[in-house]
């Protein structure tokens, strides 16, 4: 057994691209990610499931067609499944994305920004 906490600090130093989840650890089907934001991503929904974003460092926003949040840090928001968002920052932000094993960052969208899944730091 692994008695070792995991520092997300540690986690977010190893690595700088944008937009690019890295799971640190597992719970039944569901994966813990760490990733950075900075700029604008692109608009998107999960079908089958909904998205934690649980703000480590800074502050980020998600819009919706209808409106926006604004996540501090120290703070989360669960985007429904199914609702179409587009999370955008001010300035670089540190994240944590909690969400089922499998799920990719641009949902059903694709595109350029698209990470590659299930990348373990």
């Amino acid at each position: 057994m692994n008695y070792k906490s995991i520092n997300f600090q540690k986690k977010l130093e190893k690595f700088d691209d944008l937009w690019a989840p890295k799971v640190i650890g597992e719970m039944n089907d569901y994966q813990f990610k760490v990733v950075k934001f900075a700029g604008d991503f692109v608009w998107h929904k999960h079908v089958n499931t909904d998205e934690t974003f649980l703000v480590l460092k800074g502050k980020m926003n998600i819009e919706f067609r209808d409106g926006k949040v604004t996540i501090e840090e120290g703070e989360m928001y669960i985007v429904p499944k199914g609702v179409e968002h587009k999370p955008f920052t001010d300035s670089e932000c540190h994240v944590m994305l909690i969400e089922p094993r499998g799920i990719v960052n641009t949902g059903d969208a694709g595109g350029e920004l698209t990470a590659e899944n299930d990348v373990w730091i």
